[in-house]
């Protein structure tokens, strides 16, 4: 059994789990509904700690944690195969609950949720999605697929993911080689009736969303999974927004929802039809304010979650607790926990 964690390794006295720079308590917005961060990788962390992100996470009412594990560069590299990743991923849940308990033994305990039935507990909601991200698409040979399929296997896989195009300036693999992995990795999702999640980035003030426009395409051709698709990490606008919904995708919104400029973001947010909303952190990546800069994690889908509530609301499309229970929904139906 894992050592027990010190309560006061994950928050300060004041009982806030986050501050900024300054010290100064960043309040969590009470949620109206469990939380469910859709995309969220534990595996890329350099600051914090995953079993305490999965505590913190739980503190904060996140109910369903989706953890992306990449069968190129995570395991093969990180861990030497996918047994080894999923006896890791067993013991930060165990170190988790280790932690909750302390927590608890102080009163300090996730929050309860009236009105909603048979709401997981989130240690026992930790899920993984496994793909090969575009960025490894050249190294998605037959070795690689057999460890997607092994993963796949697991009893905590809920989807194929994430995979997809990247024309941003960060990718070094070209167009065909992307969409052929795309589409070995679609085809395998159809197969195992599973969802997916889409990773789809632009090139750099490409006014055309060329890569979407291709993803579209693909999806069009070989068919969007009857179990569903997810436009992870969605940075677009209305236009996009609805090129997808209409396919049937869902459109997961994370901490970019949040900046101050993103207007056109939140926009898509507060038009995207209720049954295709989601919401993830894409830890440890784009933290949401008033944590921008910091490195994200799970438990701060609650600040993302309150501005998608709020974009719609003021949109006139629904009220709050409305949006709040459409993501809980929304995100249990189609990973199907």
């Amino acid at each position: 059994m894992p050592e027990p964690v010190a309560l006061d390794h994950l928050t300060l006295a004041d009982r806030e789990l986050f501050h900024d720079r300054r010290g100064r308590a960043c309040p969590l917005p009470a949620p109206l509904a469990p939380l469910a961060d859709t995309h969220g990788h534990l595996t890329s962390f350099r600051a914090h700690d995953p079993a305490l992100a999965i505590a913190r996470a739980a503190l904060a009412g996140v109910r369903l944690l989706v953890v992306p594990v990449d069968p190129v560069s995570d395991v093969g590299r990180k861990w030497p195969d996918v047994q080894a990743f999923l006896a890791w991923l067993d013991e930060q849940v165990e170190i988790a609950r280790e932690c909750l308990a302390e927590c608890a033994g102080q009163g300090f305990v996730p929050p309860a949720f009236e009105g909603f039935d048979d709401v997981p507990d989130l240690l026992d909601n930790v899920r993984i999605v496994a793909g090969a991200h575009p960025y490894g698409a050249e190294a998605l040979d037959d070795a690689a697929l057999g460890r997607l399929r092994e993963l796949l296997e697991s009893p905590r896989a809920v989807g194929v993911g994430e995979f997809g195009l990247d024309y941003g300036p960060y990718s070094g693999v070209g167009p065909a080689a992307q969409e052929a992995a795309f589409r070995a990795q679609l085809r395998i999702a159809h197969e195992l009736n599973l969802p997916v999640e889409l990773h789809i980035r632009d090139a750099a003030g490409d006014v055309r969303a060329t890569a979407h426009l291709q993803a579209a395409r693909i999806l069009r051709e070989e068919g969007v999974p009857a179990r569903g698709c997810d436009l992870h990490c969605f940075t677009s606008g209305l236009k996009v927004m609805e090129d997808f919904t209409r396919l049937g995708c869902h459109v997961a919104f994370g901490g970019a929802a949040t900046f101050s400029r993103s207007d056109d973001i939140r926009e898509a947010a507060a038009y995207c039809p209720e049954r295709y909303l989601l919401t993830e952190t894409d830890s440890p990546y784009m933290a949401p304010v008033p944590l921008r800069g910091e490195e994200c994690e799970p438990a701060m889908v609650a600040y993302t979650a309150a501005c998608v509530a709020d974009a719609r609301e003021a949109a006139g499309r629904e009220d709050r607790a409305a949006t709040y229970a459409a993501l809980w929904k929304n995100a249990r139906t189609l990973f199907g926990v």
